[in-house]
């Protein structure tokens, strides 16, 4: 469990992108400076890095994001500045792709009790 100044939370998420046309780029130093850049984008924003792994084409994150900050806030933010900076580091990225990210990614909440108990749990609140 987290806090901030109003609330409580335990909001994890594994998110997941590619590069575009899911191209194997993330390889060597590429791979290490993304790690780089991904940690200290995610701490910046208050957040937590749980796990990362970068597969040579797709980057999964695990990740726990202040619900008032967002995490759709935090992934753009995070494969903007991560996009920019290898783009400009490594100029080879700039001549194989238009643009490094696609825009979509994926993302899944994870922890927490089955939906299941927490259904149950919420009906049960009045016969207590």
């Amino acid at each position: 469990m987290k806090s901030n100044n109003n609330i409580v939370y335990s909001c994890k998420y594994h998110v997941v992108w590619c590069p575009k046309y899911r191209r194997s780029v993330l390889v060597g130093e590429i791979e290490q400076r993304l790690k780089q850049i991904l940690q200290a984008g995610i701490e910046e924003h208050q957040s937590t890095l749980i796990e990362m792994e970068i597969m040579p084409d797709h980057v999964h994150l695990l990740v726990e994001v202040d619900p008032q900050f967002g995490i759709h806030r935090l992934v753009k933010l995070l494969k903007g500045r991560s996009s920019r900076v290898l783009r400009q580091e490594f100029p080879s990225l700039k001549s194989r792709l238009p643009t490094l990210w696609t825009n979509a990614y994926f993302v899944a909440t994870v922890g927490g009790a089955p939906l299941a108990v927490i259904k149950q749990y919420i009906e049960n609140q009045k016969h207590v």
